[in-house]
């Protein structure tokens, strides 16, 4: 495989964004500036192929043009379907170019979703980048009064469809003509609203239907204005992308973030490839989920727990060397000078492996979306892997507050960004105002009313900001457990503690509303759970290989064999006893109330095809409490049904 090369001064980005008005003004401005800069790279073969801005820009004024010859107005909206490559970018601001509102469709919702927010979005026209998109938008689509333009981001996908799209159906060249004239362009964003929606964001619905979130250009050129106070960009930085950008970070904090900054970007092949393709890319700015520095943390420790007990001593040896070093550096004390000697033998000795792997040129790395556990934080920090939590939503566009490289405070979602507002309201819930703050809800009055009251933001989190401006986050405000006996508990904390104890666990359910005590719903990590069958001569080299290539290529499989090899590791006595022990450790750190007393453990993990997630991996509450409702009542009325963790008391 061939490496990216990006090489440029370390220098402090020019942004572009003063003077713009619209998205598409900030993307004119930045082909303008740096036209033969490199914009992104996208793998083809074992070879990353660069696109300029200059071509990027290009790209995205012919399609502009196709959709204004089709007759689209300044504010009609347009959806796309598919993965974070190239093509989603240039379908987005070919949209924002001809003046339109952009629709990100996350991938893998069933037919019934997608003709919602086809029918609710009043999209005109739906770019589809795959076989599996496209049967289920032309099912989706079938009935509609208006039904959209299909447009195959190939020409193969338009050849195995174009029978069935018939009129509907438009060929991928047609969007390669001449590129939308300059007076044109500049006739279309003047006609923009730069208060009206930009994009529309569907929430990904943890209960309910989805609201189409409306983000206005002002509101990401306030974000774009002060992206300083998030983060600082410098030429020589290149990131690799593969969040959804139907999801306003991908779409935001990244894409839009580097169209006024330059900062160029490498896509990932896919999610699952995303470890593997760090080495090739080489990324400086790094930014995911917790569950990826999750599966990062746990890789790295599964691999110490197999290496040889004088491997395992040394690694031990560096990592407590490292977090000695880094709380101290942390509190702002001076670090002593044997302390510091060993911690470079131990950085060349211990740690320069995990940084090769990584691509070895990682300085930041952006966290968000879901608490991260201080010992996992922690221990990246100290190998100097720096992970910046962050805090935000979808409806202050993106990020409010986050954590700084020259004062982080781990536990803490940092402080809030300029010129945003936070305070803390009576319930406990957080607030916020500022320019960030959305336009509301497409077609759903009430519930943008209900939202925002008297101009503050009301997020739905809970919350506390410390003496120095700090913002912890609680839980949900509607995920409070009220115990039988009055007690308020927050979920998340358990949750967090007791996941913490393994990496061979992936996700926990806490549950106890109105009952007794807590139990718990504990669902396996797949690949260490069969990676620890192997290990115990429960599952054979061939099909553990077999069972991670299939987790691999799309980390939601869900095959029968797979159901076989996980179930025979998690029968196993030997593994639930490592599990027993993980539940009873969490309930170490845990008050009495809120320790797990019973729970059981699936021989799965959650998934969005299973109904648990959403499309940005957030356990769905209320959709587990149902699915598993009658497994919840037994734990509390069958006694040989859930394991003891907690005696009663």
């Amino acid at each position: 495989m061939h490496a990216i090369e990006h090489q440029a001064p370390h220098r402090p980005i020019e942004p572009v964004v003063e003077g713009a008005r619209t998205l598409g003004e900030v993307l004119a401005e930045r082909a303008r500036a740096t036209p033969d800069a490199v914009a992104s790279y996208q793998k083809k073969g074992d070879t990353w192929q660069p696109m300029s801005w200059g071509q990027f820009y290009d790209r995205s004024r012919r399609v502009a043009a196709r959709l204004v010859t089709m007759g689209l107005d300044v504010g009609d909206r347009v959806a796309i379907f598919g993965p974070t490559r190239e093509e989603w970018g240039i379908y987005d601001l070919g949209g924002q170019l001809a003046g339109l509102v952009t629709v990100g469709v996350y991938p893998k919702q069933s037919p019934d979703q997608i003709r919602y927010l086809l029918e609710h979005s009043g999209s005109r026209v739906a770019f589809v980048a795959d076989d599996g998109e496209m049967e289920t938008v032309m099912a989706a689509s079938e009935g509609l009064d208006a039904p959209p333009v299909i447009v195959p981001w190939n020409d193969e996908l338009h050849g195995r469809w174009r029978e069935r799209g018939g009129d509907r159906m438009l060929a991928p060249g047609e969007l390669a003509g001449d590129p939308l004239g300059e007076a044109e362009e500049r006739a279309r964003q003047d006609a923009v609203d730069p208060s009206a929606a930009a994009i529309l964001v569907y929430t990904s619905g943890t209960t309910g239907p989805p609201k189409g979130a409306m983000i206005s250009h002002d509101n990401i050129l306030a974000l774009l204005r002060n992206q300083a106070n998030v983060i600082q960009f410098y030429q020589d930085d290149l990131m690799i992308s593969f969040l959804p950008m139907a999801h306003v970070t991908e779409r935001v904090l990244a894409f839009h973030s580097r169209i006024n900054t330059g900062v160029p970007a490498a896509y990932a092949s896919s999610v699952g490839a995303v470890l593997q393709e760090l080495a090739e890319v080489r990324p400086t700015v790094f930014g995911s989920v917790p569950r990826l520095f999750e599966k990062l943390y746990a890789k790295v420790q599964g691999e110490v727990e197999r290496a040889s007990g004088l491997k395992q001593s040394i690694f031990r040896w560096g990592e407590s060397v490292a977090r000695r070093r880094i709380r101290l550096v942390l509190e702002g004390r001076p670090v002593p000078a044997l302390l510091g000697l060993q911690f470079r033998l131990a950085r060349s000795v211990v740690f320069e492996k995990i940084h090769q792997g990584l691509g070895g040129r990682i300085r930041v790395c952006i966290t968000g979306a879901a608490p991260i556990s201080r010992e996992i934080l922690e221990f990246l920090w100290a190998i100097e892997l720096p992970v910046l939590e962050a805090y935000g939503m979808t409806e202050a566009t993106v990020v409010t507050h986050i954590n700084r490289l020259d004062s982080p405070r781990l536990g803490t979602v940092g402080k809030v960004i300029e010129p945003m507002e936070c305070r803390i309201a009576a319930d406990g819930e957080i607030l916020l105002r500022g320019p960030m703050v959305f336009k509301g809800y497409f077609k759903n009055p009430e519930a943008t009313a209900e939202t925002v009251v008297d101009d503050w933001l009301h997020s739905g989190d809970i919350g506390e900001i410390d003496a120095d401006g700090y913002l912890r986050i609680t839980d949900r405000k509607k995920h409070l457990i009220i115990t039988a006996g009055g007690k308020n508990v927050a979920p998340a904390n358990i949750e967090r503690a007791v996941k913490n104890q393994s990496p061979l666990i992936s996700q926990v359910h806490a549950h106890g509303d109105r009952r007794p005590y807590v139990c718990a719903l504990v669902a396996p990590s797949p690949l260490e759970t069969l990676e620890w069958g192997q290990a115990h001569g429960l599952l054979d080299a061939a099909e553990v290989e077999a069972r991670k290539s299939e987790l691999l290529a799309d980390p939601s499989a869900r095959s029968e064999a797979l159901g076989r090899s996980m179930a025979a590791v998690v029968e196993d006595r030997r593994f639930q006893e490592l599990f027993r022990g993980a539940v009873q450790r969490g309930n170490e750190a845990l008050s009495r109330v809120e320790r797990v007393r019973r729970y059981f453990v699936l021989d799965r993990d959650f998934s969005q095809e299973g109904g648990e997630l959403t499309p940005t991996m957030k356990m769905k509450r209320k959709a587990i409490e149902e699915k598993y409702a009658d497994q919840f009542d037994r734990v509390y009325d069958d006694p040989d049904f859930a394991i003891e963790a907690e005696a009663a008391g």
